[in-house]
């Protein structure tokens, strides 16, 4: 067997390794983690309004549009954000429905971003400020990041002095994944936590989290989905690399970022990409 044929099997070995992990880690998923819940509300805006009304209380909440993994980064150089999903409804509110497990990914700074995100991609130009959407930004965590037990904390901006509604019409929601309530939001927050369908009590998501888990070609979305993450992990683990290999040679040698870029072979069109991060 030659080299090329060795490292090839190799290859197949490992290929099928990580599948055989991603079979077992799909078992365990939730839709409380990320890729799962990405996957389980992709074009199923009637779970995602589900969801929604619970949350807000809104109960004639009517989506026309819903998206996974909304990418917004409308100003050049700003920091850009992926929403777990957005949507918008018949009103013309705008939605972003966020899971986080790690409390840290929940700061209240995150939630601010996330808001004013939101805000920015809505308004174009020569458009008044009064023209802005109702906005809910909606993050689920874990944990009972705040500790006082409650189902939701609702965030507003309020006149202090007064102990009035600002009334900007941009609410923010932490949902406790950890509330138990005998009422629709406690059943909702369990079948979150809950990684075997025939578990869950809200009958929409154990059907939604039934199909990744078992059907075939649910399951071979998942599949695929998880071999994104890798390779996306990977590309970014080489990013870096580089990124550290380029600063060490400017501070090292004296050279600029261009000769340091040119010294490492970088491609001239993934030569921005590094000079924008360093």
């Amino acid at each position: 067997m030659t080299d090329q044929e060795l490292q090839k099997q190799q290859q197949e070995l490992q290929k099928q390794r990580d599948h055989e992990a991603d079979l077992q880690r799909l078992r365990g998923f939730r839709p409380i983690d990320d890729t799962f819940m990405r996957c389980i509300y992709q074009d199923n805006i009637p779970l995602a309004e589900m969801t929604l009304r619970i949350i807000t209380g809104i109960n004639d909440l009517v989506l026309t549009k819903g998206e996974t993994q909304k990418d917004f980064k409308r100003l050049l150089g700003s920091r850009s954000i992926c929403l777990d999903y957005h949507g918008v409804d018949t009103e013309g509110r705008q939605y972003d429905l966020e899971v986080q497990k790690a409390d840290s990914g929940a700061r209240p700074e995150r939630a601010r971003y996330h808001s004013a995100a939101m805000d920015i991609e809505a308004l174009n130009a020569n458009q008044l400020f009064e023209e802005l959407p109702e906005t809910y930004t909606i993050f689920v965590t874990e944990n009972d990041i705040y500790g006082f037990g409650d189902g939701i904390y609702p965030i507003e901006r309020v006149i202090v002095t007064h102990e009035q509604l600002f009334n900007d019409r941009a609410h923010i929601l932490y949902v406790n994944g950890a509330y138990r309530g005998n009422d629709p939001l406690g059943d909702l927050m369990h079948d979150f936590c809950c990684n075997d369908p025939d578990d869950m009590k809200n009958e929409m998501l154990a059907e939604a989290s039934r199909y990744y888990k078992e059907n075939p070609k649910g399951v071979e979305i998942m599949c695929k989905a998880m071999e994104e993450m890798r390779e996306e992990s990977y590309q970014k683990g080489i990013e870096q690399n580089r990124l550290e290999s380029i600063k060490n040679i400017m501070e090292g040698l004296k050279y600029t970022a261009q000769q340091a870029m040119e010294l490492l072979k970088i491609p001239a069109d993934d030569q921005p990409k590094y000079l924008a991060k360093l």
